[in-house]
């Protein structure tokens, strides 16, 4: 995970949209000090806070992320809460969370506390998976294109 890359990708999508930093932050319902904790590459925010941001500039959290090079404009369905998603996951590439735990090195109490609802995975944790699938973090988190 780059967190430089994605200061930069945020950075520059905040100049394109002519907006400062503690107009972003109002927009995001966060703090001015986050804001400036991501823009200097010393902070994630959480899923929920990239979606928020990928949804208020129509792209993707891979691209936002700097996983992806191009920048579509994308409208996105908001995602379901991850323990469904994760399920959903199992489900479409016929693993189980065991065998998810051997390809992504993630134990298996991480894994029982997502599915059951009791904690979310970090933006990196998100990414470890998708690179285990070969598939996006969007499709991960369950960002679907409306």
């Amino acid at each position: 995970m780059n967190l430089s890359l994605f200061a930069e990708r945020l950075s520059d999508l905040l100049f394109e949209a002519d907006l400062n930093p503690p107009a972003f932050a109002k927009i995001m319902g966060c703090g001015r000090s986050s804001v400036n904790r991501y823009l200097s590459g010393r902070k994630m925010p959480t899923v929920e806070m990239l979606v928020k941001m990928a949804d208020h500039f129509k792209c993707s959290t891979d691209f936002l992320l700097g996983l992806e090079d191009e920048n579509y404009n994308h409208h996105f369905v908001s995602p379901p809460p991850f323990s469904e998603r994760l399920s959903q996951i199992l489900e479409y590439f016929g693993i189980s969370r065991y065998k998810l735990e051997k390809i992504t090195s993630i134990s298996e109490s991480t894994l029982f506390y997502w599915a059951k609802g009791q904690t979310s995975p970090t933006i990196e944790k998100i990414i470890v998976i998708a690179k285990a699938l070969d598939c996006t973090v969007d499709f991960i988190i369950g960002r679907t294109k409306s």
